[in-house]
């Protein structure tokens, strides 16, 4: 065996005892690098003529090239080791069940007010909607609110840029200025009929979403929902008022032994008002009242500010919490879980 025999099997042998790239990194050096001994018998050809360069570089050439064989062999023999141990510990047991994705639902606040839309539309009420960054008129002023009123104080309400200093904007504080958006444009579709002495097509609606003012704790939050009522024609009374919101709450909570109870009270936009207390007569709830929502007669002013007579034009208003009611029908003592966002207690509704 002649020295570049001995040489390519002295490469083989040491590229095979490495067992890693980094180790057959270093063996290839020992060869192949600028010192390497490949590169030392290249450089002893200085001092041969020219017939002696051409027969001995020939023949380093063929070592070369049998080494840098034995290195890429390692080289892929490393590299398909390396991936064989991926591959069993990626391993999968095509037997086992597939994983299934989780199916997700509606909120419990969706669902009620999903609820909420069917029953009233099945009375006939159309659904407003409405801007939640609001102006100050249709907030407060066309609702009857004077600027004194403590709702329009900062320590109730959030005020956003925009507007003015007497017209500011904010964040509305129920859902009331869409009934009026809704009136008024109502109103003004039907601006003929009205001019020429006819009947207007009654106005009845209700007006769901989120409301906000600076408020938190267990049974309040900053941001929450709620659905306020508005009928409004020639002939609606608090009779009709006490009727649908009676079948609304024994529909909603599935109970005709629901006993409701309509409290004297104040409300800026509507005249006279009440608070609506509900009682259930079976369940954890049983003998108590509890306040679900607010309503009356709405005040002459509101109706000049929808464009209408208050002499020939009569209607009513409520307004309600679906969060609270939602807590109600689910057994639900903090409005804060609803917020929460843990999954273990949403899934309970899917």
């Amino acid at each position: 065996m002649n020295e570049l025999d001995s040489l390519v099997e002295s490469a083989t042998q040491l590229f095979a005892q490495s067992a890693t790239p980094a180790d057959l990194e270093n063996a290839k050096a020992q060869f192949l690098g600028k010192s390497g001994r490949v590169t030392e018998l290249m450089k002893g050809m200085a001092q041969l003529s020219v017939e002696e360069k051409k027969s001995r570089g020939a023949a380093i050439n063929v070592a070369k090239q049998a080494i840098e064989a034995a290195l890429t062999a390692r080289r892929q023999a490393l590299a398909d080791a390396e991936l064989q141990v991926q591959l069993k510990a990626e391993a999968l047991d095509v037997s086992l069940p597939g994983r299934q994705r989780g199916q997700g639902g509606l909120h419990p606040v969706s669902l009620t007010l999903e609820r909420i839309q069917g029953i009233f539309g099945s009375m006939g009420f159309d659904v407003a909607e409405g801007p939640e960054i609001e102006t100050d008129w249709f907030n407060f002023t066309a609702l009857n609110t004077p600027e004194d009123h403590p709702a329009r104080s900062m320590h109730d309400t959030f005020y956003v840029e925009g507007g003015t200093a007497t017209a500011p904007n904010l964040l509305r504080t129920h859902t009331s200025p869409m009934q009026i958006r809704h009136a008024v444009q109502h109103v003004k579709k039907h601006r003929a009929l009205i001019d020429a002495g006819q009947a207007m097509p009654e106005i009845r609606v209700i007006a769901p979403g989120r409301t906000y003012r600076v408020d938190s704790d267990a049974t309040h939050s900053p941001m929450f929902h709620q659905c306020e009522g508005l009928w409004v024609g020639e002939n609606v009374s608090f009779k009709d008022l006490k009727v649908i919101f009676t079948a609304f709450c024994r529909t909603f909570f599935e109970s005709d032994d629901l006993v409701l109870r309509f409290r004297p009270s104040f409300f800026p936009f509507t005249e006279p008002s009440a608070e609506i207390d509900i009682q259930f007569q079976t369940g954890p709830l049983a003998g108590r009242w509890l306040e679900v929502a607010g309503s009356g007669q709405v005040h002459p002013n509101v109706v000049r500010n929808m464009g209408l007579d208050p002499e020939k034009y009569i209607g009513f208003a409520f307004g309600m919490g679906p969060d609270r009611l939602t807590m109600l029908r689910y057994g639900v003592n903090d409005l804060r879980l609803f917020f929460d966002g843990d999954i273990r207690f949403l899934s309970q509704f899917q």
